[in-house]
């Protein structure tokens, strides 16, 4: 399976994503935001998290519009999956390859702890590793992972069992509690908590495991 990490000034969380994929079996190729494609074969796109260009205007709009987001946009029309994670989530939703927006914390405060989140839906590759109701624990780090939609994305969300994760004690304020969700072909997982920093027993746990063999395993098979 071959893997795609984004990078963008001010990514932060790249290499450990890249841990994470290789880890789980995946050959992992960087890839520069400028790039206007993605390298041969590609499986999955993983976009990581960080500050990418600052967070300035609205955090994730601007790598948005990065010439490499246009390959990015033809993948996932493709069918291709893409994961992206913090940071990544918020590019995906400015992308409008997830529905919704990540807005301040409630608090408006930066989060860094590690969160209980529930598994709610198993119906894809990246979440058939888990159990339906599995509770597992990732770090969150963010300032802005307010998960906003409206009333009626959110009943769709939930009634095409496209919400991946909540939290178990919500810690910013997201609409129902949602901590990741699915495209409409269950192929791009957003998600505010970081699995690539669950993956080392050295860091605390390992819940996010399952996550990337999981995927991984999925898409070597294909």
């Amino acid at each position: 399976m071959r893997a795609a990490v984004l990078v963008f000034p001010g990514s932060n969380c790249d290499r450990d994503l890249a841990v994470a994929l290789r880890a789980a079996g995946a050959q992992v190729e960087m890839v520069w935001h400028k790039e206007t494609a993605l390298p041969d074969r590609t499986d999955l796109v993983a976009v990581p998290g960080g500050f990418s260009y600052g967070d300035y205007l609205r955090c994730g709009a601007i790598a948005a519009q990065s010439p490499v987001c246009r390959a990015v946009a033809d993948h996932a029309a493709r069918g291709g999956h893409v994961l992206g994670i913090c940071n990544g989530f918020q590019v995906l939703t400015e992308m409008r390859l997830l529905p919704g927006v990540l807005m301040r914390n409630a608090g408006l405060t930066f989060l860094c702890r590690p969160e209980t989140l529930m598994v709610r839906s198993t119906g894809s590759d990246f979440t058939a590793g888990y159990s339906e109701g599995q509770e597992v624990v990732f770090p969150i780090a963010h300032h802005d992972g307010n998960y906003t939609a409206t009333e009626e994305e959110l009943d769709r969300l939930e009634g095409e069992g496209r919400v991946a994760f909540t939290y178990a004690n919500n810690p910013n304020g997201s609409a129902r509690d949602i901590a990741g969700i699915l495209s409409e072909n269950r192929r791009v997982l957003g998600l505010m908590p970081h699995p690539e920093r669950a993956v080392d027993p050295v860091h605390g746990g390992t819940d996010g495991v399952a996550l990337f063999r999981s995927l991984v395993g999925a898409l070597a098979i294909a």
